[in-house]
């Protein structure tokens, strides 16, 4: 089922994005609209699953200290859904995405140090269907729309 969004739609979902956390009157007035169509839009995004929640994204401070890596993985085939189990179950675990190509799993990982992502990759390396890795850190980042005030 595909859902239908309007300009209007498009343009408060960027909004949130940027600060899920903005009022709803200031929001309104970003759009030129009445709070309480704001607040009826919402609720519908959220309903029909547009919206599927909220979070926090880390400061400047905070990101800007961590060791950001991507790992691909292959996995054995019909390990997955135990593979993505214990994925799960690590902190340092993002974001997992299934992909086409060579390898089956992109996987985000932010760490605190250089010596915790070379100890995490040997986990996830020694995890049972895992068939192979390939990791790259991220050094830098040149585009961020999810990012604060981008």
């Amino acid at each position: 089922m595909s859902v239908e969004l309007d300009a209007l739609d498009q343009q408060l979902l960027s909004l949130l994005q940027a600060n899920a956390r903005e009022g709803t009157a200031e929001l309104a007035r970003r759009l030129g609209l009445a709070r309480t169509t704001v607040v009826a839009r919402i609720a519908r995004l959220e309903r029909e699953g547009v919206v599927a929640g909220y979070g926090v994204r880390l400061g400047q401070r905070l990101a800007g200290s961590a060791v950001r890596a991507w790992c691909a993985l292959r996995v054995l085939p019909k390990a997955g859904p135990a593979v993505l189990q214990m994925l799960q179950a690590l902190p340092q675990v993002e974001e997992v995405s299934a992909v086409s190509g060579p390898f089956d799993y992109l996987v985000f990982l932010r760490c605190t140090s250089h010596e915790q992502l070379d100890g995490l990759l040997d986990r996830i390396g020694q995890l049972d269907g895992v068939q192979n890795t390939q990791t790259s850190i991220v050094l830098s980042r040149k585009i961020d729309r999810r990012s604060v005030g981008g």
